[in-house]
């Protein structure tokens, strides 16, 4: 996997836990969480709500939640998992809020700028094709570049529970897509 998204635990010498620690007081803490993870917290809430709008309103809600948190010990936990934790919440309550009767799906991009509207349209169809955790595992995992004992702790399931329905997900996406899974 590339690091496209530079959510790792040290990022050029930037740790993730005394950001978090220190954005309640500290614009500048803040901004660099918001530069590092507002495309992953994007890509968690698009794949939860499936909307573009409430995707947007889960990455605001997630950074003025992260200024007024109190509850992060750095000692029990990563940032990284808290920061995607908070934003699947927050996603979920959303989704909860603004329930569509109209259950069509509007394809949107993530905002990844390397991507083509024509490209973002086609992996949303073929996430339809999953089931909702199933999605949020595929994000987690290859959008937020997350290992699978992260989403395991975020998802509050085994692992092995994880590894399994992630690859089972996969599957689908391959046969959806038409690729040919034999060697």
């Amino acid at each position: 996997m590339d690091n496209r998204n530079s959510i790792s635990m040290e990022n050029d010498g930037i740790n993730v836990n005394e950001l978090i620690m220190s954005c309640s007081y500290s614009k500048e803490s803040l901004k660099k969480l918001y530069l590092m993870f507002k495309n992953n917290v994007f890509a968690i809430g698009f794949g939860i709500t499936s909307d573009y709008q409430l995707a947007e309103d889960c990455v605001a809600e997630t950074f003025v939640r992260l200024a007024q948190a109190k509850k992060f010990n750095p000692e029990k936990g990563d940032g990284v998992g808290y920061i995607i934790t908070m934003a699947r919440n927050i996603a979920m309550e959303l989704r909860r809020q603004h329930r569509h009767d109209d259950e069509s799906f509007i394809m949107q991009s993530y905002g990844v700028a390397d991507r083509t509207v024509e490209n973002s349209i086609y992996i949303n169809e073929l996430l339809m094709y999953l089931s909702e955790k199933q999605r949020q595992i595929v994000i987690m995992r290859c959008i937020c570049e997350l290992q699978f004992k992260q989403i395991a702790k975020i998802m509050k399931s085994p692992e092995s529970s994880i590894k399994y329905k992630y690859n089972k997900a996969m599957a689908i996406l391959k046969e959806k897509a038409g690729v040919n899974s034999e060697r």
